[in-house]
């Protein structure tokens, strides 16, 4: 039975790759990261058939996966080599997380909901990805106490970048995030320049849901 499942598992798996592929990922580390993790272990069981799928899932509190593709162009857009230290904005349920920590040295990942904290901490940790700490708090505010990092993703939109993250960007490092309203955004990539943020290009145009938290949208005026 095992070895039945195998090539079904695999076959899922390349339809994500051929996904990402399509949208214009060429970087052979990422493409390659995409085979190695499977998605359906870093989403809710009850929509694990969904996982082959380049779109969003539902989790719990209103909020959604982010499409695999886009995650791909967004990690890309950083250029990581493996030698990094990276923060990322919004856990979800750990699938982007476990991408980037296959192509960094270690992630630090900060998750607004702590049942949403757990249920990544726990897919993580099945998959014995053990160089990835997630924190519940508020992402717009970083952590400060392990900055500064190489490079930083935010998995969901505001107009600007948060002040604290670009203070605990090192010196040449990336930060790619949604610039936006909530639901239409041009996803930026910026580096880090003597000044302040440099924004290098548009990645790509698509919806993410809001950015919240004291530098962020407020949840009580939404």
């Amino acid at each position: 039975m095992e070895r039945r499942n195998r090539p079904n598992l695999s076959s899922r798996q390349e339809d994500l790759v051929r996904a990402v592929i399509v949208a214009g990922v060429r970087d052979p580390r990422v493409l390659q990261a995409f085979r190695a993790v499977p998605r359906a272990g870093f989403v809710p069981p009850e929509v694990a058939v969904q996982a082959s799928l380049d779109q969003p899932v539902r989790i719990p509190h209103g909020q959604v996966t982010t499409q695999p593709s886009l995650v791909a162009k967004m990690i890309e857009a950083l250029g990581l080599t493996g030698a990094e230290q990276v923060l990322e904005v919004g856990t979800g349920y750990g699938f982007q997380t476990a991408l980037l920590a296959r192509l960094a040295r270690f992630v630090w990942s900060i998750e607004r909901w702590p049942d949403i904290a757990a249920a990544a901490t726990a897919n993580l940790a099945r998959h014995d990805i053990a160089n990835v700490e997630v924190v519940v708090g508020d992402g717009t505010e970083g952590l400060p106490e392990h900055a500064p990092f190489d490079a930083i993703v935010v998995a969901a939109a505001f107009p600007q970048v948060p002040p604290p993250l670009v203070e605990q960007l090192a010196p040449g490092g990336r930060l790619v995030q949604p610039i936006g309203p909530g639901g239409a955004e041009d996803v930026v990539l910026f580096e880090k320049g003597p000044q302040g943020l440099i924004r290098r290009r548009t990645v790509v145009e698509a919806y993410f849901v809001r950015l919240y938290g004291k530098y962020g949208y407020s949840a009580e005026a939404d």
